[in-house]
């Protein structure tokens, strides 16, 4: 992606990154941790704010920092290198509530030819996954980095 990003701070495992945002509400830290599922080389991508006092993520918080791009950019950078690190792993997300998925789902759209280059993607309707389409709406999303 062309698009500027922050500069992300990783631990060995490549598995819990942390960024700051930065805009007219502040300097705010962020988290993205890749999470195993019960389900082998699937991981659930969470994000949110780090919060202060426990140091976990709060993805209900809205931050509201005029820098939508710049964050989604970042977190997509974080997906490049936990890839490079677990080529054959999966990653689902979805938004903490249907706004984030929508805003998540936008900037898919957004960023889609870019993506298809280096992801497969997929889009949850129901229990299901179907190859993602723009323009459908999906309650989650799946992504494997494309073998070269």
């Amino acid at each position: 992606m062309k698009i500027e990003k922050y500069a992300l701070k990783a631990e060995s495992s490549l598995t819990v990154f942390e960024f700051v945002s930065e805009g007219p509400n502040g300097l705010i830290r962020k988290l993205i941790l890749f999470q195993e599922t019960n389900q082998p080389d699937v991981y659930n991508l969470a994000f949110g704010d780090k919060n202060a006092g426990t140091g976990e993520i709060d993805d209900f918080a809205i931050s509201n920092n005029g820098d939508t791009d710049k964050v989604l950019a970042t977190v997509v950078a974080a997906l490049y290198a936990f890839f490079d690190k677990h080529p054959a792993a999966f990653v689902y997300a979805t938004g903490s509530t249907k706004a984030r998925t929508r805003l998540y789902r936008m900037g898919i759209t957004r960023f889609y030819e870019e993506m298809m280059q280096d992801f497969e993607l997929y889009g949850q309707i129901g229990d299901e996954f179907y190859v993602f389409e723009v323009g459908k709406e999906y309650t989650g999303f799946l992504a494997q980095r494309k073998f070269v």
